[in-house]
């Protein structure tokens, strides 16, 4: 039961590390090698770190491959980052979190 806990806490804190915000395509720099997210106009998504870019497209190194998208495509550009607070947030919670539910199952074991 606690090894479970603590992978399903582990996993949680690092997945609310980052978060991703919205930005404009002419201020992402190349050599930065970014992570993106590409949202489309037909509402799919692409996720990947920045190859390439030009005025027509925007090349992304996903887990697939290399991932091609026409910027008339493009609904929307989010870049991931770090995020102090969510990770701040998760170190406190988690551990208050669990000791709230192991708390909760000794007291309904209690009652039994």
């Amino acid at each position: 039961m606690k090894k479970l806990l603590f992978l399903l806490s582990f996993s949680i804190l690092f997945q609310s590390c980052y978060s991703y915000k919205s930005i404009d395509y002419s201020t992402i720099e190349i050599d930065k090698k970014l992570q993106l997210e590409v949202l489309r106009l037909n509402k799919t998504s692409m996720k990947g770190r920045l190859v390439s870019k030009n005025e027509k497209t925007i090349i992304l190194q996903t887990k697939n491959g290399q991932g091609t998208i026409p910027m008339e495509e493009v609904y929307n550009i989010k870049v991931r980052e770090f995020s102090l607070l969510k990770t701040a947030g998760a170190i406190v919670g988690i551990p208050i979190g669990t000791l709230f539910l192991l708390g909760m199952l000794l007291a309904l074991g209690g009652m039994g």
